[in-house]
């Protein structure tokens, strides 16, 4: 992959030296450890976006299913759960 783009940031004066430590110790290039960071960080917030959209789209349909009258009551799951819940334990 072609590196031509040049990235510049401040920072602190000691976290850097931190950092340039740290990297050293792991016997890797700064350059390639904020590189990595960077991909982390793209990967991370594309998946954040693909859930966020996701459960959007579940509580959208889910919406859409209770104005239609398909919907149940808080009450009624509760009940069938509990009466799961009954069986299950007496071993039905």
């Amino acid at each position: 992959m072609s590196k031509e783009a040049v990235f510049t940031l401040k920072l602190e004066p000691e976290l850097r030296a931190a950092f340039m430590a740290e990297a050293e110790a792991a016997h890797r290039p700064a350059s390639q450890v904020v590189r990595e960071l960077m991909r982390e960080f793209v990967e991370r917030q594309r998946q954040a976006r693909e859930y966020a959209a996701f459960l959007h789209e579940k509580v959208d349909t889910a919406r859409a299913s209770v104005r239609a009258g398909r919907g149940r009551s808080n009450e009624d799951v509760e009940a069938e759960f509990a009466a799961r819940r009954a069986r299950a334990e007496s071993g039905l």
